[in-house]
C-alpha cells in the first residue's frame, strides 16, 4: 500500500495535497459507526499505541492513494449475533461516502477483513456448558 500521496489538486494559489493518513482516519471513523462494529483489528502497534494511551483512529486500515483515487482495506472484530455480510456492505458503502464527500476522491474498491467475533461476557461460548456442569452435582 502507497504512503505517499501524488498531487491532488494544483490551483492558482498552489496544490492541496491528502495525506493517506488523513484518508486511514475518515475511513477508521466511519467503519465503526456501523451497528455491529466491535473495533478494529490493528497490528501490534495499533496496540502498542492504544496501550501507551493514544487513540489509533486509523488502526485496522490500510489505503493505497492515487491522484485521483483511493482503495481501502480495513479490519474489523464484529459483535456475536450480527449478520457480518450485511455489517461488511454497510462498512463499504459509509467508508466510500464519507471519503468521496470529504476529499472529492473516487473510492475504488472497499476491502473488509474480518478478524474476529467479539462476544459479551453472558454469551461466551463455554458458559453454557459451565452453567449445565454447576447445576449437576
Amino acid at each position: 500500500m502507497s504512503t505517499i500521496a501524488a498531487d491532488y489538486e494544483k490551483t492558482d494559489m498552489g496544490t492541496i495535497q491528502i495525506a493517506p493518513e488523513v484518508i486511514e482516519v475518515i475511513a477508521g471513523l466511519a467503519t465503526i459507526e456501523v451497528p455491529g462494529v466491535a473495533g478494529m483489528s490493528g497490528g501490534l502497534a495499533g496496540g502498542i499505541a492504544e496501550l501507551l494511551g493514544r487513540k489509533n483512529l486509523s488502526k485496522g486500515v490500510k489505503v493505497e492513494v492515487g491522484q485521483r483515487e483511493a482503495a481501502v482495506d480495513v479490519s474489523i472484530i464484529v459483535e456475536y449475533g450480527n449478520r457480518i455480510p450485511e455489517i461488511a456492505a454497510e462498512i463499504q458503502r459509509n467508508v466510500k461516502r464519507s471519503i468521496e464527500m470529504m476529499t472529492g476522491l473516487h473510492v475504488v474498491e472497499v476491502n473488509v477483513h474480518i478478524h474476529d467475533v467479539h462476544f459479551k461476557a453472558s454469551e461466551k461460548p463455554g458458559d453454557e456448558e459451565e452453567l449445565q456442569s454447576n447445576r449437576v452435582k
